[in-house]
């Protein structure tokens, strides 16, 4: 264990690093440079072409830019559009065909990749044993990016990135994530939690929402209704443009030449930072910091009241945000929560938690008011997917360790499908200029 051997050594060079490393704010407008590869409105700088899914935020009217109502597309249809068209019917499964092959499979087509991904769904022999239970850890995350950096070593064909060999890794990868996380997750909760561990096989012709419900579980059931819902979510978030950082990762790393699994570590590295994958957690603790600090929870004005505190930064983690709330790319609405409230509704009316939903959404209303007092806003300001996305998670029973590793679950299928377009359409490595302002010393 590193447990902090030579701790104080580098606590005092901290102040070295500090001053040696900081960049003048200045000297980015001096030079132009976009800070983030966002301009001041959060507008993101160009740097690819993609032909895989669509962010609508704002419509042109007379050559100005009009906040409207968030979009968001798949391959030519809208995610509202093909959510409904399930009707009762799972579908992460033919949604992942549609964002990696281009189109909606036929029946055939949906049968033939379902089998596919149900053969997939299996780890190399004594893997969970050998890899997965012999350094468990509460990073759920870091635990699956070690298991997918060691099946490179079952993979007699790992550095092949050609884009039939890239297709097969990525379905298989894609088939095996749910196990991975909730494996990892049971291996974390037996060795650190002295909790029980059960390692169930995933069933024949199950979903991945199905999937992950049954080998959370003791007993391995679920209802309908839980699985549509943890279906949706998956859905929601299995692709959102290339520009995200962990896609942008996948791509740069694509670009490199590197192979799938690689890319896909790198990916994960990404995504679980808490400015990118852990928003969900933070919604759901600054709920509950809400709930045991305000006295009447249908006072809308002491609710908004403790808001106001928050963004003073006096109250919650004094990080002075309110989690959920606005988005890097939309600005009136995010069509990921709109379409998934109605989900988290039919949920909570059938788990008993209607007094929770409510006050989810007293937050959700008066919080964009709130903030509009405080900060200057160049677009709207509306609650984001992940505003819901922890409290559903805590409905369904899901640890807090596993929230951001169902993000990975989900969003590796738009992984893939950014890294295939990059194989075929770039073909050329991704390298940005960083312009020097260091002074020579003599």
């Amino acid at each position: 264990m590193y447990n902090g051997a030579y701790k104080e050594y580098f606590t005092a060079k901290e102040a070295v690093c500090r001053m040696n490393d900081t960049v003048p704010l200045e000297l980015y407008e001096q030079y132009g440079v976009q800070r983030g590869l966002r301009d001041r409105d959060g507008n993101g700088v160009l740097a690819g072409l993609t032909n895989i899914s669509r962010i609508v935020a704002f419509r042109e009217e007379n050559g100005r830019q009009i906040p409207c109502d968030g979009e968001l597309w798949y391959r030519g249809y809208r995610v509202e559009e093909l959510i409904d068209g399930l009707s009762g019917e799972l579908g992460f499964e033919k949604l992942t065909y549609l964002l990696l092959m281009g189109d909606m499979p036929s029946d055939e087509e949906y049968a033939e990749f379902n089998e596919c991904i149900f053969k997939a769904r299996s780890l190399p022999t004594n893997f969970t044993r050998d890899v997965i239970m012999k350094a468990p850890s509460e990073d759920i995350m870091n635990s699956m990016t070690r298991s997918i950096l060691t099946l490179a070593s079952y993979d007699y064909s790992a550095k092949d990135a050609s884009v039939a060999n890239s297709l097969r890794q990525c379905v298989q990868l894609i088939s095996e994530f749910p196990l991975l996380a909730v494996y990892g997750y049971h291996a974390y909760n037996h060795y650190e939690n002295n909790g029980s561990m059960y390692i169930h096989r995933p069933g024949p012709g199950l979903s991945a929402a199905e999937v992950f419900l049954s080998l959370l579980r003791p007993d391995k059931n679920y209802t309908s209704l839980e699985a549509k819902v943890l279906d949706t979510a998956l859905i929601l978030h299995m692709e959102h443009g290339g520009g995200n950082n962990s896609t942008f990762t996948t791509r740069v790393v694509t670009s490199s030449g590197s192979d799938t699994y690689s890319t896909m570590a790198a990916a994960m590295s990404s995504l679980k930072g808490p400015r990118h994958g852990g928003a969900n957690i933070k919604v759901t603790e600054m709920i509950d910091d809400i709930r045991a600090n305000v006295r009447d929870r249908e006072d809308k004005e002491e609710i908004a009241d403790y808001l106001s505190r928050i963004l003073d930064r006096e109250a919650f983690d004094r990080s002075g945000l309110i989690y959920g709330m606005g988005h890097a790319v939309y600005s009136l609405s995010d069509p990921r929560e709109r379409m998934f409230k109605k989900y988290v509704s039919a949920l909570a009316k059938a788990k008993g938690r209607e007094a929770d939903l409510a006050l989810y959404s007293c937050v959700e209303e008066l919080a964009p008011l709130v903030i509009a007092q405080k900060r200057r806003i160049y677009k709207g300001v509306s609650p984001n997917v992940d505003f819901y996305s922890g409290f559903v998670y805590d409905m369904l029973g899901i640890p807090k360790e596993l929230y951001t590793a169902i993000f990975a679950v989900a969003r590796i299928v738009g992984w893939s499908a950014h890294r295939i377009e990059e194989i075929i359409s770039a073909e050329k490595i991704i390298r940005p200029a960083y312009k020097s302002i260091m002074e020579t010393k003599r």
